[in-house]
């Protein structure tokens, strides 16, 4: 985003804040139903306590929630900040991710992963159960934006605005990925994730059968191991370590805040995932830099 005005800049991010929050509403909305039971494609959203259903005008994110002071427009109940949260925090993961991934399709492939750790995450919080479908939707998005990124070759949109300077510098530094086709970089996309998102998975599916034959108890649930195998795809497996480790330490902190014997373990992966994307390859890069 460095190649474009500061007004220009200024517009795309709002245009992309915007984005992050109505997919925000609409994944809260979505988890919401998952742990009612209801029907995710079918009825309106509506309000929990009288059932009316909501307008257009209730349901624009964070400003519907501001304007009505937290409360339900149609018969002045309570309403939780959940959502408008999601909304906002959803916001600023996309400028985030543009910031520093350009107007990319890889920026638009973690944009898609933010969204659905989003959804998985609350659904874990309050029914300690990641469902299939999550997974599932994980592991088609990123399938999707392999021969997109192998095309662009990663590159951002607003690289064409980019002064010839600052192109020829761009070009140096990425000689090796130029001289690459595109079946090439695909190929070599699908083989960093494959082996990012097994070696994870069966690394932790190994770990916790025998730590439950030791203590009897178990340790790590099915879910959280799809959920490593469903995030390595996205990583390269250097990465995938990092995240591994952070996702402990961030389930610590949690657990140690929330004075709680047992957490759901979903949304601590999913924020080392998020964590992992903004600053793990720099710092195995760094650290790796550190050892040789």
């Amino acid at each position: 985003m460095n190649h474009t005005s500061i007004g220009l800049t200024f517009y795309i991010l709002t245009i992309v804040f915007i984005l992050g929050t109505v997919l925000g509403s609409f994944i809260d909305c979505m988890a919401w139903r998952i742990v009612k039971q209801e029907s995710v494609l079918k009825g309106r959203s509506h309000c929990d306590v009288c059932g009316t259903p909501l307008t257009a005008l209730d349901i624009i994110p964070i400003v519907s929630y501001l304007k009505s002071k937290g409360r339900c427009s149609h018969c002045g109940a309570k309403i939780s900040p959940e959502s408008t949260w999601v909304e906002f925090i959803l916001g600023v993961t996309f400028v985030i991710l543009v910031l520093k991934f350009d107007l990319s399709f890889k920026a638009l492939r973690y944009m898609g992963l933010a969204v659905i750790l989003m959804g998985l995450s609350l659904v874990d919080l309050k029914t300690f159960i990641i469902p299939d479908r999550f997974h599932v939707m994980g592991i088609i998005w990123w399938l999707m934006t392999l021969p997109m990124i192998a095309l662009t070759k990663g590159q951002g949109v607003t690289f064409c605005f980019a002064n010839d300077v600052i192109k020829a510098e761009n070009i140096a530094e990425m000689a090796e990925i130029e001289s690459l086709s595109t079946m090439e970089l695909m190929l070599q996309d699908l083989k960093s994730g494959l082996i990012s998102g097994f070696g994870i998975a069966l690394f932790m599916l190994v770990l916790s059968i025998v730590f439950d034959k030791i203590s009897g108890k178990e340790s790590l649930g099915g879910g959280d191991i799809k959920l490593l195998f469903m995030t390595g795809l996205y990583m390269r497996p250097g990465v995938a370590l990092f995240n591994l480790i952070l996702s402990c330490i961030v389930g610590l902190i949690f657990v140690f805040i929330l004075k709680k014997d047992k957490i759901p373990f979903g949304p601590s992966i999913s924020l080392a995932v998020m964590i992992s994307i903004f600053i793990g390859s720099e710092f195995v890069d760094w650290y790796i830099g550190l050892l040789f």
